[in-house]
């Protein structure tokens, strides 16, 4: 029954090249014949004049097959999307790693697919569509692909903007395209995947103008609406896969409800554990050193993605070709990551002065965050220039940490300011590059006061919903000078406090602060050892200064 379901669609599919064929050979037949029977004289004219009429024929007919295309085929709207077997996708779910709730998810998809007629009996329907919402690089490609390999259907792969044209209707008539084809395919194979990538192309909220802007975009969801809610029993079996990167309230309500994308899977970043499995899978790709910690490279990657951890291991191969190394150590990898978080080294030349004010500002940092931050790890200090910057310190929370308490926003204001207080200190003046670290220290003591009802003068509320901070607000509702003048006194209230207790604590670990200046003039960088290895020196544990 299944063969002769694919003969039938083989013929459905390809009757117009048969078609010609057949013509084509019945004409050279009657031509051969034809001049078989004709008088020397006329068979040789005509052999004589037959290039000719070859080439006029041949110009008609492409002149022929332009107009047709263009005219009536809807060339503009035309899919150039052919069929993909589940088995050449060629992507088990073994292969996926690191975010293994998403994959328990679209495991049990499969499992309605295999099990479609069971799921019938009790009188069920197949899941018509699936939303998968995600940072970018977290699997969710990887993930559609693996379900169709598994469950063994075509897969027809596009991309939400190959819909959207200047031409109002185009990209409508290529979804209906697109829904014919795949339902053609479910037909003879059982099933059929359309997966649609960065689906907030055409999902977004739909939005209507008098003057006809944005009527592409609806026309193409409207189509994609019509196409999900309009596939009747015997096509349940066209799935539909939209991947986005954009948040759920981004998407229009009426893809999401019941009948439409019936199933959100949300894809996040991997943990911990997830981060282990992905380092060892791409590491064993590479030839690396065995006695590498893993779980230290998993520390550090906090809040990577996968194809963050693949680009690490990837560009670490490379330095290490580039250092004429035959295996990739630690040192490799942890300059990789500093490679793509941070940039390219680039050797400014500086004075011995402006180095040595480098060197402190930094140490500065430094010294801060190991003994007074609670979330974040000191991983490398550096005067060496990256993306502009005469020298950076480079920290990372130990965990994620999907919130943030007012103690580590109090945290990251003492480590801005850390830059600023150790070049007073040391100089009793300070130098323009302050600026970043003051800007970040009023955007978040600002935060702290008017947002999140961290300031102590008893004010409680987010007070940006008035005025010039969002012109949305509610009619009538401002915000009395008096209560203005009290958010900002509470909020320089935060920083003047943060300077003074940074003050005393570098104060006071100041023999720590040359020693880190000492070694970094030395040696330029410091990486997480050595600068614990200093600590340790001033009996300044890292679990015992942060207690």
């Amino acid at each position: 029954m299944l063969l002769h379901k694919k003969i039938k669609l083989f013929f459905v599919e390809h009757w117009v090249k048969i078609a010609i064929i057949t013509a084509v050979v019945l004409l050279l037949g009657a031509a051969v014949y034809g001049l078989s029977t004709l008088e020397s004289f006329y068979r040789h004219m005509t052999l004589a004049t037959l290039p000719l009429q070859i080439l006029i024929v041949a110009v008609n007919a492409m002149i022929f097959v332009y107009m047709y295309m263009t005219v009536f085929r809807g060339g503009f709207a035309k899919l150039d999307k052919g069929l993909v077997k589940g088995e050449k996708v060629a992507t088990k779910f073994s292969d996926v790693i690191g975010i293994d709730e998403a994959k328990e998810e679209c495991w049990e998809v499969v499992e309605l697919i295999k099990d479609r007629r069971k799921l019938q009996q009790i009188g069920g329907k197949i899941v018509r569509g699936i939303l998968m919402m995600g940072p970018p690089g977290c699997g969710k490609t990887y993930l559609a692909k693996a379900i169709a390999t598994e469950s063994g259907i075509p897969f027809i792969s596009m991309s939400a903007s190959e819909f959207t044209e200047i031409f109002v209707g185009v990209g409508a008539s290529r979804m209906r395209k697109l829904f014919k084809k795949a339902r053609r395919l479910a037909e003879a194979h059982g099933g059929c995947i359309i997966f649609i990538d960065e689906l907030d192309a055409i999902g977004k909220k739909r939005s209507y103008s008098y003057l006809g802007q944005g009527q592409e975009t609806n026309s193409t969801q409207n189509q994609l609406l019509v196409e999900m809610d309009g596939l009747k029993d015997n096509q349940q079996n066209v799935i539909v896969i939209g991947a986005t990167n954009s948040p759920e309230q981004h998407m229009d309500e009426a893809l999401q409800r019941p009948g439409r994308f019936d199933r959100k899977i949300y894809i996040d970043r991997p943990n911990l554990e997830g981060r282990e499995q992905l380092f060892k899978f791409y590491l064993s790709k590479i030839r690396y050193d065995k006695s590498l910690d893993i779980g230290r490279l998993a520390r550090r990657a906090v809040y990577k993605t996968p194809a963050d951890i693949m680009n690490i291991v990837k560009e670490s191969a490379l330095i290490a070709t580039r250092n004429k190394k035959d295996i990739v150590a630690l040192k490799e990898l942890s300059d990789a990551m500093d490679r793509i978080d941070w940039g390219i080294k680039h050797r400014k030349f500086m004075s011995a002065k402006e180095k040595e004010m480098t060197a402190y500002h930094e140490a500065g940092h430094g010294v801060v965050i190991y003994l007074m931050h609670p979330a974040d790890d000191v991983f490398k200090i550096s005067i060496i220039s990256r993306k502009g910057y005469l020298g950076a310190v480079m920290h990372q929370p130990k965990e994620e940490l999907h919130t943030r308490s007012k103690e580590a926003y109090l945290a990251d204001i003492k480590t801005s300011l850390a830059g600023y207080v150790a070049e007073k200190i040391k100089y009793g003046t300070t130098t323009n590059g302050v600026s970043n670290d003051f800007a970040k220290v009023m955007s978040v003591a600002y935060l702290m006061v008017w947002r999140f009802g961290m300031g102590e003068g008893g004010l409680v509320g987010d007070y940006t919903i008035y005025g010039a901070e969002q012109p949305a607000s509610p009619p009538g509702l401002q915000l009395a000078e008096t209560t203005k003048e009290k958010l900002n006194a509470e909020t320089q209230d935060i920083m003047q406090k943060c300077l003074k207790e940074v003050e005393d604590i570098l104060g006071k670990n100041w023999d720590i602060v040359e020693r880190i200046v000492k070694e970094l003039l030395e040696k330029e960088e410091l990486d997480f050892d050595e600068v614990e290895a200093i600590f340790k020196d001033f009996n300044k544990g890292q679990s015992q200064s942060k207690k």
